[in-house]
């Protein structure tokens, strides 16, 4: 299954790519990310439908917002699953991304159990 991850702090990739190093070995996941909305929606085009099942996307990114990045996608690529994540968990974007489609609301630091649920979840949906 092949995942986007989408922030503006190019750390993430390391932590993320490590707290999914077993997934990742095993072929059950593929991760690419995306440091901006439009690179994200960028690698999204690349492939007619796209690859990608699943974005998992930071709210608070200078140009595009995570909240615009959503609505791009839910209107250009309905089939792909979005989650939303956020250093503050206020209910003004929680609620914005939850009306805009997203399947899930994450706040920093990352729970990465519950976004592992999440992902097993889908992949289950999938096959």
């Amino acid at each position: 299954m092949k995942i986007l991850f989408v922030d503006d702090e190019l750390d993430v990739e390391a932590l993320f790519r490590q707290k999914f190093r077993k997934e990742i070995k095993s072929g059950e996941l593929e991760l690419s990310f995306a440091f901006s909305g439009d690179n994200a929606l960028n690698l999204l085009g690349t492939d007619n439908p796209p690859k990608f099942v699943y974005v998992f996307s930071d709210i608070n990114m200078p140009g595009m917002s995570g909240l615009e990045l959503l609505e791009n996608i839910k209107n250009r690529f309905p089939q792909i699953q979005v989650s939303m994540i956020s250093a503050y968990g206020d209910i003004e974007n929680y609620d914005r991304a939850i009306k805009s489609g997203a399947k899930g609301f994450f706040t920093k630091p990352v729970d990465f159990e519950s976004l592992k649920t999440e992902i097993r979840e889908l992949a289950n949906s999938i096959n």
